[in-house]
C-alpha cells in the first residue's frame, strides 16, 4: 500500500511519535492493536483500531467485534486505521468481510538542515490556547461544537508544543502546531483562511514553526495530509516534503 519506501521500524517510530502529539482521550491495548476513541472529537485517527504488528492474527473475529462494542459505547463508527504495520493478512481478512476503505492519507517528511528553515523568520509561539484555538477554528470553517474537543486535545499534548498564529490586526491568516520531541518535529492543524490561501502564509507559518523546533534541537519534521489534498500536498513538496508511508481507513460494510 502506497510508497514501499519506509521500514516496519521507521513506520513504527512515526506511528509513536503521532500518539503521543495527537493523543486520544481513551486509549485501549488488544495485543499489538491500539484502540482510540475520543468522545470529543470525530476525526478517525482519534477514532480507530491501529495494529502495529502485521504477524498480530489471533481471534480476529473476536477481537473486532470487542474492539467494535467500543466503539458503539462512544458513538463512533467502527474503524480500523491501516498502515503498513498493519499487515496483508488482516486486510485480506476484512476484504473477506465486506469491509469498506476510504480516506487514503500520506505521512511525510523533511529534514529541517534546510536554507529554507534557517532564513525562516523567528516566530514566538503563542501561549494563549484558548485564542489559539478560535483561530485554528476560523481558519478551519469548524463547527463551533468542537471547540471543548479540540482544546481537551491541544492541552493534553504531553510533548513540547508550539502554537502558531500569522495574524493581521485580529484576523487569523494561517494557523500551525509544532510538537517538538526529541530530534522529530511534528506538524498539526495547519490551515490558511479561505479567502487567504495562496499568498505564501501557510508557507511562512510552517517555515517559522520548524525553525523553532530545530532550535530546540529537531532534525526531522513530519506531518499527516489526506492524499487528495492537492493543494496541501503541493504546499508541502515545494517546502521539501517527501512521502515517508501512507495509510488508510476501514469500515464495515453497513458503517
Amino acid at each position: 500500500m502506497g510508497a514501499p519506501l519506509a521500514d516496519l521500524a521507521t513506520v513504527r517510530r512515526y506511528e509513536a511519535a503521532g500518539f503521543r502529539a495527537w493523543p486520544a482521550s481513551a486509549v485501549h491495548y488488544d495485543g499489538t492493536w491500539v484502540v482510540r476513541l475520543t468522545a470529543g472529537h470525530p476525526a478517525k485517527r482519534l477514532n480507530s483500531v491501529n495494529p502495529l504488528d502485521p504477524g498480530d492474527l489471533r481471534n480476529l473475529p473476536e477481537r473486532i467485534e470487542r474492539a467494535g462494542r467500543r466503539f458503539k459505547a462512544y458513538g463512533r463508527p467502527m474503524t480500523f486505521r491501516m498502515s503498513p504495520l498493519s499487515g496483508a493478512a488482516l486486510s485480506a481478512h476484512l476484504d473477506k468481510e465486506g469491509w469498506s476503505t476510504l480516506s487514503e492519507s500520506l505521512v511525510m517528511g523533511f529534514d529541517l538542515d534546510n536554507e529554507a528553515v534557517h532564513s525562516a523568520m523567528d516566530q514566538i509561539p503563542m501561549k494563549d490556547m484558548g485564542r489559539f484555538v478560535v483561530a485554528a477554528m476560523q481558519t478551519q470553517s469548524m463547527d463551533p461544537a468542537l471547540r471543548p474537543g479540540l482544546s481537551e486535545i491541544i492541552g493534553s499534548i504531553q510533548p513540547e508544543a508550539g502554537l502558531f498564529v500569522l495574524e493581521r490586526g485580529d484576523e487569523p491568516l494561517a494557523t500551525a502546531i509544532c510538537v517538538h520531541e526529541g530530534d522529530l518535529a511534528g506538524l498539526f492543524e495547519v490551515a490558511t483562511q479561505p479567502s487567504e490561501r495562496g499568498k505564501g502564509f501557510g508557507r511562512r507559518v510552517i517555515l517559522s514553526a520548524l525553525k523553532w523546533a530545530r532550535l530546540r534541537g529537531a532534525s526531522r519534521a513530519w506531518l499527516q495530509v489526506e492524499a487528495d489534498n492537492a493543494a496541501g500536498r503541493r504546499l508541502y513538496e515545494s517546502i521539501g516534503f517527501s512521502e515517508i508511508y501512507r495509510y488508510h481507513y476501514r469500515r464495515p460494510a453497513k458503517s
